[in-house]
């Protein structure tokens, strides 16, 4: 697709439009060229992302702000993991989650944004720039933000260590994922995770089935439970790795979960049903 000047798309967008949706929900796409002006109305940008994510309110407005029409596309996290490494030419952003970025990034087909392009960057919080909350915090096990939020370049596939000027997405949602309840139908209240397990709730339980996600729940409630400690949940040694998949199987062969579930629609599926 090209606008009236002929310019490519890509071109066009430059390097605010191959990563992350963040870029429009920060207004990190400010001060267009004068192309941008003259076919605002006529430029359409390709999204997609998770569902907790791809929300029509934001559609709505990007094009009262920019004008710009925004297509956006509903997947599950592996499905978005894919598409964004194979396909690389059928969408102009993509909305993914961090741990997702250490797998895509470094194939090459996304592009870096440059923090002096981003209007609010002052603004994002150091969770993301440096992984710490406080000065004397520690970063946290996993992929940390702050593991995947730069590259060493303009045209690097290399995280950086520490902050650099070359961003690899903005972020826009902070996503809670903790342990879900029905607070009407539990009776208690939850304080560990050990309690996705308690025999209790036999059959009524449900564990995501994204590996990178639900690989450290079972490793936090495996935790809770007092029968191992991990060095780093995020990069588990084979012992423990054999010892959670031992764990889950176990569980769902007594019948303790009554489902996996992929997508955030599915988990609120799930839970309104009881």
């Amino acid at each position: 697709m090209t606008t009236k000047s002929t310019l490519p798309r890509r071109a066009l967008l430059k390097s605010t439009a191959a990563v992350a949706g963040a870029a429009l929900g920060s207004s990190a796409i400010t001060g267009f060229p004068t192309i941008w002006a003259q076919n605002i109305k006529n430029i359409t940008l390709r999204q997609f992302g998770t569902g907790v994510s791809n929300l029509n309110a934001i559609a709505d407005r990007c094009k009262k702000d920019t004008g710009i029409t925004l297509s956006m596309t509903a997947m599950d996290t592996d499905a978005a993991a894919q598409r964004a490494v194979t396909q690389p030419h059928s969408y102009d952003i993509a909305d993914i989650e961090y741990f997702t970025v250490k797998k895509v990034f470094p194939t090459g087909v996304l592009q870096p944004l440059d923090v002096k392009k981003i209007k609010y960057y002052d603004e994002i919080v150091p969770l993301f720039k440096t992984g710490k909350v406080t000065p004397t915090a520690s970063v946290g096990q996993g992929t940390a933000p702050c593991r995947v939020s730069y590259v060493e370049g303009a045209t690097s596939r290399k995280f950086a260590p520490a902050p650099t000027e070359w961003m690899t997405l903005i972020p826009t949602i902070y996503n809670a994922d903790t342990l879900g309840i029905r607070p009407d139908l539990v009776g208690k209240p939850i304080t560990h995770w050990k309690e996705l397990v308690d025999p209790a709730f036999k059959g009524k339980a449900a564990i995501i089935n994204i590996p990178s996600i639900g690989i450290m729940d079972a490793a936090m409630t495996i935790e809770s439970l007092g029968m191992m400690k991990y060095g780093d949940k995020g990069n588990m040694t084979k012992p423990e790795i054999d010892k959670t998949i031992a764990f889950l199987i176990e569980q769902k062969k007594s019948g303790q979960f009554r489902a996996f579930w992929k997508s955030f629609e599915e988990s609120v599926d799930l839970m309104s049903s009881g």
